[in-house]
């Protein structure tokens, strides 16, 4: 309910109402019109240009001022405060928070409270950051909290969840996570996703796993973009026992293994090669630079003479 004070200011009655602190100002109440609307924690009485109208009987009540005495604009809480800040302080606090999920999402929570549009790009950032500590416990909270509010649903959030899930030591939550949310898009899922959950099965010995996903994506035609991948499968069948499904494999993709070899021996001359035209490079300067200053030694002699 609102409350209605009388106030005598200069032999006059003036109206002035109270607002609650509570967001269900508007449901269901009708409003008594009143001329003056005092705003919390300033102490002066500000005029409202803006109006909201009453869900019952459409009765125009000013609520929020839109400027302050001065005509300047009022700045939101924490509008003043540089965005790398933002992130170093909630790094900061998330480092330094008890393990528990509650107040993990009770942070986050605070944190965005103020901001007008969710702030995907800062929290990947402080993702980034909790990375760079190697604080994948905190990561995976962080990303959690994300896709709870309907946030980062992106292969690329999805990377970094099943990679910190990984390197947390929860590779069966990492597999359970792939299949709800994953899995089921074999034929479009981009390679460099299913080359990272094919390395969490294999470094996890989830041999069957590593199997089942590895036909999934044959069944779809897709051949695997480079050795490493071919090699990981052809182990997983070798420790399964199936051989003969591990030669099959190695036959069925040696072209790749053959390209891979022959494109790594290639950047690898490539590679000497361009030191070896820096080495040069850098000789020739210092040949010519010592050939500048013979001619500055000589030249300077000959003009003391």
């Amino acid at each position: 309910m609102l409350r209605i004070a009388i106030q005598k200011i200069s032999g006059h009655s003036t109206q002035r109402v109270f607002l609650p602190a509570t967001s269900t100002l508007l449901r269901g109440c009708s409003f008594a019109t009143y001329n003056e609307v005092i705003c919390k924690g300033q102490g002066k009485i500000s005029h409202s240009d803006h109006a909201v109208k009453d869900q019952c009987n459409n009765q125009a009540v000013n609520l929020y001022p839109k400027s302050n005495v001065g005509g300047e604009q009022k700045l939101q809480i924490g509008q003043n405060v540089s965005r790398k800040d933002k992130i170093k302080f909630l790094v900061t606090t998330l480092l330094d928070l008890k393990d528990s999920k509650e107040a993990v999402y009770g942070t986050l929570d605070a944190w965005v409270a103020w901001e007008q549009n969710f702030p995907i790009g800062p929290l990947k950032n402080v993702i980034l950051a909790l990375e760079k500590e190697h604080q994948w416990h905190r990561v995976v909270q962080v990303i959690k909290w994300m896709l709870s509010k309907g946030q980062g649903n992106t292969m690329g959030t999805y990377t970094q969840l099943l990679r910190a899930l990984d390197m947390d030591n929860r590779a069966e939550e990492a597999h359970q996570f792939w299949v709800k949310k994953v899995g089921a898009d074999l034929h479009s899922l981009p390679w460099q996703l299913c080359r990272l959950m094919i390395a969490v099965y294999y470094r996890n010995n989830m041999l069957e796993n590593l199997i089942k996903l590895f036909k999934g994506l044959e069944a779809f035609g897709r051949k695997p973009p480079e050795q490493s991948i071919v090699q990981r499968v052809a182990d997983a069948y070798e420790m399964l026992g199936l051989v003969e499904e591990k030669e099959r494999v190695l036959e069925k993709y040696k072209d790749i293994c053959t390209k891979t070899e022959k494109e790594h021996k290639k950047s690898k001359q490539a590679l000497l090669k361009k030191k070896k035209n820096s080495g040069r490079g850098r000789l020739r300067q210092r040949q010519t630079s010592a050939s500048d200053n013979l001619v500055s030694t000589t030249s300077g002699s000959e003009s003391e003479r």
